[in-house]
C-alpha cells in the first residue's frame, strides 16, 4: 500500500505543476477517464481560486466603501457611474471554457487588477468634473432667452451698418463682400445697396476646374450677374478693375461703359480678347473716362490707337506693358494724341530679355508738358532723336517721379539723364537701380533741389563686372541732406571714407530728422561712420546693414521700428 500512496502522491504533484485543472491520482482512479472535466471545474472554483477569490471580493468591497461611484473616459465626456450600478456588481470570476495554463491565468489577472487600479487612479480627480459643469451652468446664462435678442443686426441704424461696410470695402473690396453680407437680412440688403460703397470695385475670374472649360450654363449666368450689378449697384461707379478673365472681357467694358458714366478708370490685368468693338462703346459712354491701364492684358492695338486719336484729350493716365504692338501706342504719345496726361507707365516681366524701347525723349517733353510722373520699370530706353530737330525748351516742368529702374544692363548715363531732367525742379522721386553708368557727379548737376527719395540700389544685375563708382557719394548727400527721406545705394563700391562724409552731411544738417529710410546693404560702412547716424536722426525706422563687412554677423540684419535701431546703438557703442 505504500508504493501506490507514493506513485500516487508524486503523479498529482506533477500534474498540479503541468496543468491546474487535473485531480489527483486517488479521484482519477475512482471516477475514471471521463470524470476530471467535472472534477476539475468544482476544484478549481473551490481550492485553486480560493486565495484569489478572497482578494477579490476584499477589493470589490473596498472600492465602493471608499468612493461610491466609478469613472470612466470617453471620447468626449466623463462617465460617473454610482456602486448601484457598478458593472463590477455581481459579477464573479469565471474560468475559461478551455483550460489554459496557470501563467496565463496569472497574467490575466494581473492585467485586471492593473486596470482596476487605474480606474480608480483616474477616479480621484473629483474636481475636475465640477468646472466644466459651472461653465455648462454659466454658459447657459448668456444664452438669450427671447427671440428679439437675437435680431440684433436689424436694430442698427443704416447709416451705422453703412459705415462698417465702408471700412471693409476699402480693406477687402466691395465684391463679393457686398453681395453678401446683402442676403442677410432686409436693412443689410438696403445698407448694402448704397452707391456710396459701389465706387471702386474689382472683380475676379470665376473659378473652373483645371483642365475643364467653362460650361454654357455658367457663362450665361456670369453674364446675367453681371448685368444686374451694373444696373443697379455701379450707378456711381468710379473705378473699375477686371482680373484674369479670358472671355467675356469685351461683354464686361460694354456694360461697364453703357450703365457707369462716372467711369474715371479702366483697369484690365492679365485679361485677353479685349476688341476694337469694346474700345468704340468705350468711347461713346465713357465720357469721364481718364485713367486706362491695360498692363499684362491682350487687346487689338488698333482699336485703342483709334480711341486715343479721337479722345485722348481726356485720358490722363496710360500704363501698359511693353511689346513689339504695343510700342505703337508710345509713337501715338509722342504725336500729341494726348496733351494732358499726368502718368506714363512703360514696364515688363522680371524674366524677360530684350527689353530695348526706342523713345524720342524730346518729342514726348512736347507732347505732354503736363506729366508728373514717367516711369519704365525693367525697361532700357533707347533715346531717339527728332527728325525736324525741334527741341524742348522747357522740359518736363511738372514732373515729380522718374523711375527707370532695371534688373539689367541699362545704357542710362549722364547726359541722358539731364536730357530728361533739365527742366525737373520740382522732382520728389528718383528711382535709378540697375543704372550703373550715372555717376555721383551726374547727380549733383540735377535741377532739382528738394529730392525727396534716391533709389540707387543695385539689384540682381547682369553688369557685376563693371567698374563702380568709388568716390562722389558725399556730393550727392550734401545736396539733398535737408529733404532726403528714403536713400537707397545697396552695393555701391564707395570707400570706406566717401561713405563717412556722406553720413557726415546727414548729420550735420539742420533738418536732420527728415531721414526715415536707409539701406546700405553690401557697402562698405563701418559702425564709427554710422553710429552718429543712429544717435542724431530721431526719424529713422528703416535700416538695412546685411551684407556689411565690417559689422559682425550678428548685426548684419534689417531693422525696422526705432527701438530696434536704438538697441543697435547700444550694441555699437
Amino acid at each position: 500500500m505504500e508504493s501506490p500512496e507514493a506513485e500516487a502522491l508524486t503523479h498529482s504533484e506533477r500534474k498540479d505543476n503541468t496543468t491546474p485543472s487535473t485531480s489527483n491520482a486517488s479521484v482519477r482512479g475512482e471516477d475514471g477517464p471521463t470524470m476530471p472535466k467535472k472534477a476539475s471545474l468544482k476544484r478549481t472554483n473551490g481550492k485553486s481560486n480560493g486565495v484569489k477569490a478572497k482578494k477579490h471580493k476584499k477589493a470589490r468591497v473596498s472600492r465602493p466603501a471608499g468612493l461610491g461611484y466609478t469613472v470612466h473616459q470617453g471620447e468626449d465626456m466623463l462617465l460617473v457611474i454610482s456602486s448601484s450600478t457598478s458593472q463590477y456588481d455581481g459579477s464573479a470570476w469565471k474560468p475559461p471554457k478551455k483550460g489554459g495554463k496557470k501563467k496565463k491565468l496569472i497574467k490575466g489577472k494581473v492585467k485586471a487588477n492593473q486596470t482596476k487600479k487605474k480606474q480608480t487612479v483616474r477616479a480621484v480627480p473629483k474636481l475636475t468634473n465640477r468646472p466644466v459643469a459651472k461653465e455648462k451652468e454659466e454658459s447657459n446664462l448668456f444664452v438669450p432667452q427671447k427671440a428679439s435678442d437675437q435680431r440684433w443686426g436689424e436694430s442698427l441704424p443704416e447709416e451705422v451698418l453703412i459705415s462698417i461696410f465702408q471700412m471693409v470695402v476699402v480693406q477687402d473690396g466691395a465684391v463679393p463682400f457686398l453681395c453678401r453680407v446683402g442676403q442677410v437680412c432686409r436693412l443689410w440688403n438696403a445698407a448694402a445697396a448704397s452707391a456710396v460703397l459701389w465706387r471702386n470695385v474689382t472683380v475676379g475670374h470665376c473659378w473652373i476646374a483645371p483642365g475643364k472649360s467653362q460650361l454654357p450654363k455658367t457663362e450665361k449666368k456670369i453674364k446675367d450677374t453681371f448685368n444686374w450689378l451694373a444696373q443697379n449697384r455701379f450707378s456711381q461707379l468710379r473705378d473699375f478693375s477686371l482680373c484674369h478673365w479670358s472671355k467675356n472681357v469685351p461683354f464686361a467694358v460694354e456694360i461697364v461703359s453703357q450703365f457707369c458714366p462716372h467711369l474715371r478708370s479702366l483697369k484690365l490685368s492679365y485679361c485677353t480678347g479685349l476688341t476694337a468693338t469694346a474700345f468704340h462703346t468705350l468711347a461713346l459712354h465713357g465720357r469721364s473716362l481718364e485713367s486706362i491701364n491695360l498692363q499684362y492684358s491682350e487687346f487689338q492695338v488698333e482699336g485703342l490707337l483709334e480711341y486715343l486719336e479721337n479722345h485722348g484729350r481726356q485720358i490722363k493716365q496710360i500704363l501698359f506693358t511693353h511689346g513689339s504692338k504695343n510700342d505703337r501706342l508710345l509713337t501715338a504719345i509722342t504725336r500729341g494724341n494726348c496733351p494732358d496726361l499726368e502718368l506714363l507707365e512703360v514696364n515688363t516681366k522680371l524674366d524677360s530679355k530684350g527689353c530695348e524701347l526706342p523713345i524720342c525723349i524730346r518729342a514726348l517733353q512736347m507732347a505732354c508738358p503736363k506729366l508728373k510722373t514717367f516711369r519704365m520699370l525693367n525697361v532700357r530706353p533707347l533715346h531717339k532723336m527728332m527728325r525736324n530737330g525741334a527741341e524742348s525748351t522747357s522740359g518736363f516742368p511738372l514732373l515729380e517721379e522718374l523711375c527707370i529702374a532695371t534688373t539689367s544692363y541699362s545704357y542710362m548715363t549722364d547726359k541722358d539723364l539731364m536730357d530728361i531732367l533739365f527742366g525737373s525742379t520740382r522732382l520728389r522721386v528718383l528711382d535709378l537701380r540697375g543704372c550703373s553708368r550715372i555717376t555721383p557727379s551726374g547727380l549733383s548737376t540735377l535741377p532739382c533741389l528738394e529730392l525727396e527719395c534716391l533709389f540707387w540700389g543695385q539689384y540682381f544685375s547682369s553688369n557685376v563686372g563693371l567698374p563702380s563708382p568709388k568716390n562722389g557719394l558725399h556730393m550727392v548727400t550734401q545736396k539733398w541732406s535737408r529733404t532726403l527721406q528714403q536713400l537707397d545705394i545697396g552695393n555701391q563700391l564707395f570707400t570706406e571714407e566717401d561713405l563717412e562724409m556722406a553720413m557726415s552731411h546727414l548729420v550735420l544738417s539742420t533738418e536732420a530728422d527728415t531721414l526715415r529710410s536707409l539701406n546700405l546693404s553690401g557697402t562698405r560702412i563701418t559702425p564709427a561712420a554710422l553710429r552718429p547716424v543712429i544717435r542724431q536722426v530721431t526719424a529713422l525706422s528703416y535700416l538695412n546693414l546685411s551684407s556689411c563687412r565690417y559689422f559682425s554677423r550678428g548685426l548684419k540684419r534689417i531693422y525696422r521700428g526705432q527701438e530696434d535701431i536704438r538697441q543697435l546703438l547700444d550694441k555699437l557703442e
